[in-house]
């Protein structure tokens, strides 16, 4: 497993019955998690005094109940920096496991000793895209909701990247790509956190047992000839690591002699000293 462990602004405190009760900065959130399917002694007063919690609906969906907190504010994972606010379907803006890629992205940027092209595919609000460009590379953000570009921006802002050479893009994942074929733009690192299901901007449907592995092969393409790493995350269930292996290696592979190494994502229980399980990464990488 992959842990994020080296976080000072944000912990999770302990999990019990569906719920982590995490530390963001200095505010203390509850929110809802699927893994969490035990049920421990909740003795942290810090359950009963958090700052906002989201209670998901019989009916589906869910509702933060906020006590005091801003409407935004800021974390920080070493020279990153983050804003983070409470959003529908009790997301924040940041996936704090991420940065075990992250630390990933930076020592393989840092220590590449050339210039280096990223792409980030379903970027979201940029976590990765503010990681490669922190470390020197030049970056491509391509996501289809423009309001989390914009976010994107703001996170590139916030840590002092607003005049890194990040390029944003709000467009479909997969037509962007066929167009950065058609127009012989390569890279050499691909990133990707693709859904288990969404809408482009005009309507496009995605669903990932459908999609992923024409949006793999297509991206293959996409590699320069001197590829330095691929990242695919997974939050779909059912999705397993040695799935993301298999994809990569078959794809990846398929052009560039290379190893794919995929793990779990964890974060760390300050409670119990355990790891909770959160999503999963796949690592391709060419073999000299």
């Amino acid at each position: 497993m992959w842990i994020a462990r080296n976080w000072r602004d944000y912990e999770v405190i302990d999990t019990s019955g569906g719920e982590k009760l995490e530390r963001w900065g200095k505010y203390t959130l509850v929110r809802p998690d699927p893994q969490v399917i035990w049920e421990t002694e909740k003795k942290d007063p810090r359950w009963l005094k958090s700052n906002a919690s989201y209670s998901r609906s019989s009916s589906g969906g869910g509702a933060w109940q906020i006590k005091n907190l801003p409407e935004s504010w800021q974390v920080h994972y070493g020279n990153l920096t983050f804003n983070v606010k409470p959003m529908n379907f009790k997301h924040t803006g940041i996936f704090p496991e991420q940065a075990a890629n992250w630390d990933y992205i930076t020592d393989k940027i840092k220590n590449a000793g050339r210039e280096i092209s990223v792409l980030n595919l379903f970027a979201y609000t940029g976590g990765a895209t503010v990681a490669a460009a922190a470390a020197g590379a030049k970056v491509c953000h391509v996501d289809a909701a423009r309001g989390m570009v914009a976010w994107a921006k703001d996170n590139a802002k916030s840590s002092g990247l607003e005049s890194a050479p990040i390029r944003y893009i709000v467009d479909d994942c997969v037509k962007f790509c066929e167009r950065e074929l058609k127009r012989g733009h390569f890279y050499d690192a691909i990133i990707m956190d693709p859904p288990s299901y969404g809408r482009g901007p005009s309507g496009e449907v995605w669903k990932i047992e459908q999609n992923l592995w024409p949006l793999l092969t297509l991206t293959a393409k996409l590699l320069s000839d001197r590829p330095l790493f691929v990242i695919i995350n997974s939050y779909t269930t059912g999705l397993s690591p040695s799935v993301l292996t298999y994809m990569a290696n078959s794809t990846f592979g398929a052009r560039f002699k290379g190893r794919t190494e995929s793990e779990e994502l964890g974060l760390p229980v300050t409670v119990s000293g355990q790891v909770l399980p959160a999503g999963a990464a796949g690592r391709w990488t060419p073999v000299k």
